[in-house]
């Protein structure tokens, strides 16, 4: 076994144990944050299913990030649809064998790829472009737009320039979840794009792309407003009042 794939191997096994714990905390301190105030959104549903819906169009359609702003939600959107069918089209990397529904998938997880950096771009432009944005961002936001459009260029130029062995790519990824490393291809833009996607596992529990888990422990969108209805009392403070 190489030198190179041993340590691709310990990098990724370091990398999904940051993402993984780092996820995990910072889940379990949204979920301990108080929230001693009914503060929804308004206009806000006024029951559990209602407050399901909201989220529901929030984390598919983005509805308040339509609501504020077209470009935005027009960039935006496209990149975390592309996102997603790009991550779909990664899965028979780890499967053997591959699933009817990503077999299906694997011609539009291709091109996503395109969308998936045209969005980045969009969004990056904005935080150049907008006076009010770019006085709100820091050098972080840059490098976090930097790091995905890295990888969105990395993996197309694997796709439609420089190919690689996707079979010893994909018997290196079911190596890894059976801890048995196997050979990896020493392909320069192959180890760049591994380099990139496991930098970017390990600073996502710790940076402002952590945000999706954040939705559903907001308060403004996960209340019901029922405050005319029933007294809120948190959980905190019910504790307390044992």
């Amino acid at each position: 076994m190489s030198a190179l794939s041993i340590a691709y191997a310990a990098l990724f096994y370091a990398a999904t144990a940051m993402l993984v714990i780092g996820v995990a905390l910072k889940i379990r301190s949204y979920a301990g944050a108080p929230a001693p105030l009914k503060i929804p959104t308004t206009p806000a549903p006024t029951t559990t299913g209602g407050v399901a819906l909201r989220m529901t169009r929030e984390v598919v359609f983005f509805e308040s990030l339509f609501k504020g702003s077209k470009w935005t939600w027009l960039f935006g959107w496209m990149f975390h649809a592309a996102l997603l069918l790009v991550l779909l089209r990664h899965a028979r990397y780890f499967q053997q064998p591959v699933w009817d529904v990503i077999a299906f998938v694997q011609p539009f997880g291709t091109y996503a790829g395109f969308a998936m950096v045209a969005g980045l771009g969009g969004l990056w432009a904005r935080r150049v472009l907008v006076d009010r944005v770019r006085y709100i961002s820091t050098p972080s936001d840059h490098l976090h737009l930097a790091l995905l459009v890295a990888i969105g260029l990395t993996g197309l130029g694997m796709r439609f320039v420089s190919h690689t062995d996707i079979v010893a790519v994909k018997a290196f990824m079911l190596g890894l979840m059976r801890l048995d490393v196997q050979p990896l291809p020493a392909d320069p833009l192959l180890l760049v794009h591994l380099a990139l996607v496991a930098l970017l596992m390990i600073v996502f529990p710790i940076s402002k792309l952590l945000h999706a888990p954040g939705l559903f422990f907001s308060p403004t969108r996960n209340q019901a407003d029922t405050s005319r209805e029933a007294r809120h009392v948190s959980a905190w403070a019910a504790a307390l009042d044992k």
